[in-house]
């Protein structure tokens, strides 16, 4: 795990004009899968808004987040990113399992559909998707939020393909049942993609561990220390999808003056930050003074 991806910033402008570009073709899908009667069109334009969404809160929690702490919020706003995430994958997850509603009752009782309409509009969007997935493409790999809206548009440039084949279909074939099935497909791969989003916002919240922090390794590794008897009292929890903080008490061996005692403090906060990548610590130093000693406290 490579923990120096925070101080990178996302390219704002990219952003925005991803966002710009994305609420158009929104727009356009949804005007195009009414007059054509496409549910594919509109499931897809729906896709589409939930990137747009997503575009959207990763660009208004980067400018919030950069708020600094003050009295009330000690930890400034980074957690506005998390709660955004948190919205937009349950918003998706509810439309799509309306849409699987929607298209069992097509699928029940089948309606004509307009596939040349239905081709064009999804060509449309399927290049503009693409543009999107080239400008998002860099920052994706360092930004939860970033993450969500390139994942979405690349599961939203499958979708447009897979629209435009059907309304080849409905076009040459009459195949209207198509429709129902794409509906359904693009809706699995929307709730697909937000479901991790979904559990990894959920685990920040509720101050999980980071996955693949070891805190037994971290345990032994602090106590191999020459001046360390015991490590206890471990927590570890990560104020964005970025940032890791850490706390223990750590028991010396030896009543030893201050001074002596902060230098085993920096060469243990030092392993914790070569080692694991952690930034934010707070490690309690201590003579046996605590009576129980659980590693979780």
């Amino acid at each position: 795990m490579s923990h120096s991806h925070h101080h990178k910033e996302p390219n704002k402008k990219n952003l925005l004009f991803s966002v710009i570009l994305n609420a158009t073709i929104t727009l356009a899908e949804f005007i195009g899968g009414i007059l054509s009667n496409s549910l594919a069109l509109l499931s897809d334009a729906i896709h589409n808004l939930s990137d747009t969404m997503a575009i959207i809160i990763s660009y208004v929690a980067l400018k919030t987040s950069k708020r600094k702490s003050n009295t009330k919020n000690t930890f400034g706003y980074k957690r506005i990113e998390i709660l955004a995430a948190l919205f937009n994958a349950f918003l998706l997850i509810s439309i799509s399992l309306y849409l699987f509603y929607e298209a069992y009752q097509r699928f029940l009782n089948p309606e004509p559909i307009k596939g040349k309409l239905m081709f064009i509009v999804a060509s449309v969007g399927l290049a503009g998707n693409l543009i999107s997935v080239l400008l998002l493409h860099k920052d994706s790999s360092h930004n939860l939020n970033i993450k969500a809206a390139y994942l979405h548009l690349i599961g939203d440039t499958l979708s447009s393909v897979g629209v435009i084949i059907g309304s080849v279909l409905i076009y040459y074939w009459n195949i209207y049942w198509i429709d129902s099935l794409l509906t359904v497909i693009i809706g699995i791969v929307i709730i697909k993609a937000t479901w991790g989003i979904l559990k990894e916002t959920i685990e920040i919240l509720m101050q999980a561990s980071p996955t693949g922090l070891d805190l037994k390794e971290i345990k032994t590794a602090l106590e191999k220390h020459p001046g360390i008897k015991d490590i206890h009292h471990i927590h570890s929890w990560r104020l964005s999808d970025s940032i890791i903080h850490f706390q223990c008490h750590a028991d010396v061996n030896n009543n030893l003056p201050i001074n002596e005692i902060d230098t085993i403090r920096i060469e243990l906060e030092n392993i914790l930050h070569l080692k694991f990548g952690i930034d934010h610590i707070t490690i309690q130093m201590e003579l046996d003074t605590c009576s129980k000693k659980s590693a979780i406290y």
